[in-house]
């Protein structure tokens, strides 16, 4: 059940953002073990000025195909998320041409209690998940 935000500039075809949004699912399934339809993406599209993602002084340049992915999940061990980018960047690559410099990832982690998928329901808590 991550939920899961995508920040890109604007100018990405439909199809090229349902192939990221597919290529990035699938990574979660295979690292984080969920099921295929605990799917949860939200693409927000900016233009070029509003998106300044630099290195933090690792000494790269990002282009103007960098994807700012931000996961909000509950607890994930560090093996899986390691797994997760490595999936991720080799997805996003062979499936986008999105080189691995230009992905940036930033996952927060919050707690059962914290979900309700609807009708008013906490459904971790309730034990209907």
């Amino acid at each position: 059940m991550p939920l899961i935000r995508f920040d890109v500039i604007e100018g990405r075809t439909d199809e090229e953002l349902k192939v990221l949004l597919d290529a990035t699912h699938d990574a979660v399934v295979r690292a984080f073990g969920v099921p295929e339809r605990d799917r949860f993406q939200i693409i927000t599209q900016h233009k070029k000025n509003e998106m300044i993602i630099q290195d933090t002084g690792l000494g790269f340049e990002r282009s103007d195909q960098v994807v700012v992915i931000s996961i909000r999940s509950t607890q994930r061990s560090d093996k899986a998320k390691k797994e997760f980018y490595q999936i991720l960047v080799k997805e996003l690559g062979e499936r986008c041409d999105i080189e691995p410099h230009d992905v940036m990832v930033s996952i927060v982690t919050n707690g059962a209690g914290e979900w309700s998928f609807g009708f008013g329901k906490a459904q971790f808590l309730t034990g209907e998940l």
